[in-house]
């Protein structure tokens, strides 16, 4: 009797033991490495509500939007790889691929749910590494209400944008709220410019470089080129070099400048500091050939997740992915990031006023690529975002600007 009681606790405590660690596997903690500032509080909002259907999983935001690349390269070399990991798209995504560090993502369902087209964005050897989450554009967020004021109409070539900045500065309104102090932003802006000055020779100018054949200076007049970033800076704020990500936001915000050149990621935060902002969003207009002035938009950020989580973290993650497609998530998405979304059928509709300009230029094909995500990383966050800083500090010329980027795409391609 005393033996059977003995082994019935034994029982009891071994079942005990066993139900204990199957509870422990079950409550999973990710690591979520992003670099899109401008949604951190959302996507606290957004880890919140997927964890209120998932109390088992845990995630942990980390936000890292400076020099994003370089920290997540350390991190995935030495085996400390955050469990998802936001991307941009094209290259990073193709770089960490070719590394093995991302896990392949081709049979997951979450992907039948995205617009096709936008698949090209995230896929490297006919496998699918990353969920394309937005489809973003860079191009010039103006003010409506000072155009209104000044009898402004929103210009369509770059002698209409000249005249449009000195009519603003003859009334002592900063043309452009500009952040020269963090390189990304100029980086952008070099690669919008030389883009829409190629027009159709970019992807042939891409693969040529990629071979080892062309220079950055091949494509476009580089004296033009260069005056565009000249031009750019002669119309924003003369402090503009001690400008960050907030001081921009808060001069456009504000009504101090009247146009800014950037993401329309953007937008949300400007009107996040004045809900009365009125707003619209075009090309920058390089070209006096108003058809070669196309709005600078492709896939933005994409979601990966790391080829060396453990098994119970990887399902857990995907659980995550397939979230997202959920009319919830894609709310927050929109109404909250105010992103585009990739998932089919997603309604935009109720959006502001610059993000039905994108979807107006998406819907007529007057788009150019994002060229940059199609660049080695290297390429784009050295040579570009530094090159482009650098030449307005007046540290490089542009003939050092070219040489630099050139020697950047050469070193990374070699590889």
């Amino acid at each position: 009797m005393k033996g059977k009681l003995l082994k019935g606790i034994f029982l009891i405590l071994v079942v005990g033991l066993i139900g204990s660690t199957v509870l422990a596997a079950e409550n999973v903690k990710l690591n979520f490495f992003f670099y899109k500032q401008e949604i951190s509080d959302q996507l606290k909002e957004m880890a919140a509500a997927f964890s209120k259907t998932h109390p088992n999983i845990t995630i942990d935001l980390e936000m890292v939007p400076n020099d994003s690349m370089a920290v997540l390269r350390s991190r995935m070399a030495s085996g400390q790889a955050p469990e998802i990991i936001q991307l941009q798209s094209y290259a990073a995504v193709f770089e960490f691929a070719q590394a093995g560090w991302l896990l392949d993502l081709t049979k997951e369902p979450v992907l039948a749910k995205v617009a096709g087209n936008t698949k090209t964005a995230v896929t490297y050897k006919g496998k699918v590494y990353a969920l394309p989450m937005d489809v973003a554009g860079i191009g010039i967020i103006y003010n409506k209400d000072i155009f209104k004021k000044y009898q402004l109409q929103p210009p369509t070539t770059f002698n209409q944008l000249r005249a449009v900045c000195n009519t603003l500065k003859k009334n002592k309104i900063t043309p452009f709220a500009s952040m020269f102090k963090v390189n990304w932003s100029l980086g952008h802006f070099l690669s919008m410019a030389h883009t829409t000055l190629a027009g159709s020779k970019v992807l042939p100018w891409i693969a040529a470089m990629n071979e080892g054949k062309a220079s950055f200076a091949d494509p476009v007049n580089t004296a033009e080129l260069f005056k565009l970033l000249d031009f750019y800076k002669a119309n924003s704020d003369p402090k503009a070099a001690e400008f960050d990500w907030n001081e921009q936001q808060a001069a456009f915000a504000k009504g101090e400048a009247a146009m800014m050149v950037q993401g329309l990621w953007s937008y949300g935060a400007a009107i996040g500091t004045n809900p009365k902002l009125n707003c619209g969003f075009i090309p920058f207009p390089c070209s006096n050939n108003a058809k070669n002035n196309k709005l600078f938009a492709d896939v933005d950020s994409t979601l990966a997740v790391a080829a060396s989580a453990s098994p119970e973290k990887i399902k857990a993650a995907k659980t995550f992915l397939e979230w997202l497609a959920t009319p919830e998530a894609i709310k927050i998405w929109v109404e909250k990031c105010k992103l585009v979304p990739t998932f089919k059928g997603a309604d935009v509709s109720k959006m502001d006023a610059p993000f039905q300009d994108l979807v107006g230029y998406l819907n007529s094909g007057k788009t150019n690529p994002w060229a940059f995500s199609m660049y080695p990383v290297a390429a784009f966050e050295d040579a570009a975002k530094n090159g482009a800083q650098e030449y307005i500090f007046g540290r490089k010329s542009a003939k050092q600007v070219i040489q630099y980027f050139d020697e950047t795409w050469r070193k990374a391609v070699k590889k």
